[in-house]
């Protein structure tokens, strides 16, 4: 049974997609199953996932309006080794179309059930904005990971995606919890970045994983590629750091 999780954060560019792909790839490297959703209208990871969003026939779109199901609408990113159920523009309609559905929050969930059985992982990139799209991601997940870069706003958001995931932990998801904090774009040079990484650790104890992932041109060069870090320059210190998280990821998960 697929474990599910929704990667998250309020606050934008924060490299949420970034980590969503090099996880899906670092986990697929690593010998899981993997389904990678994306759930944001600008389909960057499924861009980055070398999926053409222009030219998918079925989509997210589809999946959450149930004029298609997830085992007919993924696609297979041959490069990267795991699936996609991908998006496009087509998605930011979907908000408004589903406004008189009943039990709209559930879309996702009732649709992923159906494959659960295939994959180990089933990681969601969210948009980053609280929208019915991210309700549908957290409705369903068993956990939520959130990349955040050591910087002080980025302690207000935290903030703001705590309290969120608490109401929807109260009324909708009872196994929704933060399984982790997930450094990224850190630069220990940085007096203020080491500072906040430290504040991190003090409050929230283990749930701030152990992996920080660098600042890295080979990441953010490795989109403009249609590839995700982990196999665009495998060699590179953040595609092994992204390696390396997924093997943290793996035995975090052995604990839940």
């Amino acid at each position: 049974m697929a474990k599910i999780f929704c990667i998250a954060n309020q606050k934008g560019g924060v490299g949420k997609t970034t980590t969503t792909v090099n996880l899906a790839a670092g986990l697929a490297k690593i010998g899981q199953r993997v389904l990678m959703v994306d759930l944001d209208p600008q389909g960057n990871a499924t861009m980055g996932s070398g999926v053409d969003k222009r030219e998918i026939k079925l989509s997210i779109y589809d999946v959450l309006l149930e004029s298609a199901s997830v085992a007919e609408a993924r696609i297979r990113a041959e490069k990267c080794d795991y699936d996609v159920l991908g998006a496009n523009r087509e998605l930011a309609g979907a908000e408004v179309e589903l406004v008189d559905v009943e039990r709209r929050e559930a879309r996702l969930k009732l649709a992923l059930a159906a494959v659960a059985d295939e994959y180990d992982f089933v990681l969601i990139d969210c948009p980053p904005s609280l929208s019915m799209l991210t309700l549908n991601g957290l409705c369903c997940a068993n956990g939520v990971i959130v990349p955040m870069q050591c910087e002080y706003f980025a302690l207000e958001g935290l903030t703001d995606l705590v309290n969120t995931i608490k109401q929807v932990h109260a009324n909708l998801n009872r196994d929704l919890q933060i399984i982790g904090l997930l450094r990224v774009m850190f630069d220990p040079r940085i007096t203020l970045q080491v500072q906040v990484s430290d504040q991190l650790k003090a409050h929230f104890g283990d749930k701030v994983f152990d992996t920080m992932i660098p600042r890295n041109v080979r990441l953010a060069e490795a989109p403009s590629y249609g590839l995700p870090g982990v196999i665009f320059d495998k060699a590179s210190k953040g595609a092994q750091a992204y390696v390396t998280f997924a093997a943290e990821m793996v035995e975090r998960i052995k604990k839940m």
